[in-house]
């Protein structure tokens, strides 16, 4: 399975990176990183507010299922556009070997954009979290799929204490079960299923009535046109995080504003 590969590299990708930069270096550049972004404030729309959905917008170069998804690959290209455009939030892919992503990706689009950013990658070990601040994210993404239930709640507690928002995703009710247990405050909801990479937009729709209103609630994969975004803002959502649809555009923002509706006034 691909998902098992990726784990499998990254926990050596993990142990190479501490023997060259050890943890209490690590640590030390986290505490003297600038002050993290409000992220869960800027995709905070709340389950009864009939504003406008927020936009988590994606920058990525290539993924296991899609291949090259943008070529050029520009990010601060794409992190000004996104801006223009009235994203609320980005997500950034750091992961290099199966994404194409790299840490200075993350660092060029938040200097860009001005925007809270997300560190999507793969976190397995307290290492990832210090590294995650150090390299400025406000935000990182953590997978119940690929935690076990101690590490999971570790990892989110480790994340409150050096100021980091933890997007927990999940993709079945047994793994809402097991991120709402370790005391997730964010969900992301996958559409996508890591194992087989199929896509389903009803995943989401299914588990969102099982999930405590207070708790904001991501989106995420499938989303590819204002239709389903539509839908997903209907059923009370909180934000959307849109990869695929924008990076295929010709133009990315102009892509966002049709998602929106071009809801967005500036």
């Amino acid at each position: 399975m691909i998902l098992e590969r990726i784990l499998t590299a990254k926990r050596e990708a993990v142990a190479a990176a501490s023997a060259a930069r050890p943890l209490r270096h690590l640590a030390a550049e986290a505490a003297a990183a600038p002050p993290v972004r409000d992220f869960v404030g800027a995709i905070r729309r709340g389950r009864a507010e009939r504003g406008p959905i927020r936009v988590i917008a994606e920058v990525k170069r290539a993924s296991p299922s899609a291949g090259l998804l943008r070529e050029p690959f520009d990010p601060a290209g794409l992190a000004a556009a996104y801006a223009g455009a009235g994203a609320d939030a980005l997500s950034v892919l750091t992961d290099g070997p199966f994404f194409q992503g790299a840490p200075d990706h993350l660092a060029t689009a938040r200097r860009v954009s001005g925007l809270p950013t997300l560190r999507k990658d793969f976190i397995l070990d307290p290492y990832q979290v210090y590294e995650s601040r150090a390299m400025g994210a406000d935000a990182l993404l953590l997978i119940v799929a690929a935690l076990d239930p101690s590490l999971l709640r570790d990892l989110l507690a480790l994340a409150g204490e050096v100021g980091l928002a933890a997007l927990t995703e999940i993709h079945t009710a047994s793994e809402l079960e097991a991120a709402l247990a370790a005391g997730a405050a964010l969900l992301g909801i996958n559409n996508r299923d890591l194992r087989t990479f199929r896509v389903d937009l009803g995943v989401t729709f299914d588990l969102l009535p099982r999930i405590p209103p207070a708790i904001p609630v991501v989106s995420e994969s499938g989303i590819a046109s204002r239709a389903d975004v539509a839908r997903l803002e209907a059923a009370g959502l909180d934000a959307v995080l849109v990869g695929e649809a924008l990076l295929r555009a010709e133009d990315p923002g102009a892509a966002l504003g049709a998602l929106r509706g071009n809801a967005w006034s500036g």
